[in-house]
């Protein structure tokens, strides 16, 4: 067990790292060292970075939802957060055609979230302005929970870091992990790739979608898969964005499509919630392949092209909330890579048989929004004082759960002769 003396070193500077380190600095931890593979952060390639990510309640797990809004109520404190978080509210859709949509209806309405439910696609239209042409089927139904919308999360990620650094934390930059060192059946620390070496008490492993990748010594078995994730973008105009400003969010549990409303700069975001794609690559020490993301830090601007398939499924869905915005360019794309689990529970807590490694990820496409809070459940886990049904469904070694997912867990091989080019950015 450690303490608060101890050298606690937290591999991973986004959303699950940077919140633990926080949450242990607050507890009066005085040893807490972050490393992160990037010179910039929020590093420019991960998940933890992006100007927005859906802040919701609406889970089919009470779990999720409850803790979901906890983190809305921390969010709203603007002298923590400032403008980060934007109650856009969020427009749900699939009630009656998803069970994970029905059962996140009954949570959110069981919790007291401020709910208007529509059941047919003129009701849907209620909640647009006036002004917005939608083309909802007439069979359409969902409901708008007005407790959530967006954050910033790059904005979100940089204050959090910036909260680290002022409680005493040590942040590196720019080092890339090795291996992890062990003796004696314990991990001790870690080597990275320019030579140097860490020791530590305590490893925290929070590397996102790059952890499969970067630990193949480790038996991580099926525990993760990286993921990327289609998202594409459309620049509007001044105009164009203040007629739409002041849409919701808008979520299909059945299609896993989802638009943002545009943000400062004019951008309308999209993307779609599914399986995503796996980049297998041969690794040296794995007998079998290892998704490992493909980013613009991997590949270049190479590294943001999303599969055709995906921009022609993007477009439609588009057409079907915001019909005149669907025969615009897109102004660009990317892959978004998710670090999933077989069952979308996150993984917190100790390596089986090593109390000097513990990880923290499997964010499965659902973590960022809980950024402010996510960080006391790793803190719970590090002091042992982690809700025991809790330990239990992030434990490493856990059996995976039978429940309702969020989407489709199909995993599609990323071929690159199947990528977009630049003419498949504009409608054909």
């Amino acid at each position: 067990m450690v303490d608060k003396t101890s050298d606690i070193l937290i591999l991973g500077a986004g959303c699950f790292g940077a919140s633990t380190a926080y949450h242990l600095l607050k507890r009066g931890f005085t040893s807490v060292t972050v490393v992160d593979r990037s010179t910039v952060l929020p590093a420019p390639d991960g998940a933890s970075t992006d100007f927005n990510r859906i802040v919701r309640s609406s889970y089919s797990e009470p779990f999720y939802a409850r803790f979901a809004r906890e983190a809305i109520a921390a969010w709203k404190d603007q002298s923590e957060w400032g403008d980060t978080y934007h109650e856009s509210g969020v427009l749900v859709l699939g009630t009656g055609e998803s069970s994970y949509c029905d059962s996140a209806y009954d949570n959110d309405v069981t919790m007291g979230a401020r709910i208007t439910n529509f059941s047919d696609a003129d009701g849907l239209r209620s909640a647009f302005p006036p002004s917005i042409k939608t083309s909802f089927s007439e069979t359409s139904s969902g409901y708008l929970n007005s407790d959530g919308g967006w954050a910033n999360a790059t904005k979100g990620t940089s204050l959090m870091v910036s909260k680290v650094l002022a409680l005493g934390g040590r942040i590196l930059r720019g080092k890339t992990a090795k291996r992890l060192l062990q003796g004696n059946g314990r991990t001790s620390g870690v080597e990275f790739n320019d030579g140097t070496t860490i020791r530590a008490d305590l490893v925290i492993v929070a590397t996102g979608s790059w952890t499969a990748s970067s630990f193949p010594e480790v038996q991580l078995g099926d525990k993760f898969i990286a993921t990327g994730q289609s998202v594409a973008t459309i620049q509007l105009t001044a105009e164009e964005a203040l007629k739409y400003n002041d849409c919701p969010v808008v979520l299909d549990f059945k299609s896993g499509f989802y638009v943002f409303p545009p943000n400062d700069d004019y951008i309308l975001k999209m993307a779609i919630h599914a399986g995503g794609y796996a980049n297998f690559e041969p690794t040296p020490q794995s007998t079998t392949p290892i998704s490992t993301p493909r980013t613009i830090g991997s590949h270049g601007v190479d590294g943001l092209r999303i599969p055709k398939a995906m921009a022609k499924a993007l477009r439609e869905h588009l057409r079907a909330v915001y019909p005149e915005l669907a025969d615009k360019p897109f102004s660009g794309t990317r892959l978004c890579w998710y670090n999933d689990t077989p069952d979308e529970d996150w993984v917190i807590g100790y390596y089986p048989g090593d109390q000097g490694l513990m990880f923290a990820t499997g964010g499965s496409g659902h973590a960022f929004k809980f950024l402010p809070v996510i960080g006391s459940l790793v803190a719970d886990a590090v002091t042992d004082d982690l809700d025991p049904s809790l330990k239990q469904r992030f434990a490493f070694d856990r059996k995976c759960r039978a429940h309702d997912l969020s989407r489709s867990l199909t995993v599609l091989p990323l071929q690159e002769s199947e990528l977009r080019t630049a003419e498949d950015l504009v409608p054909q």
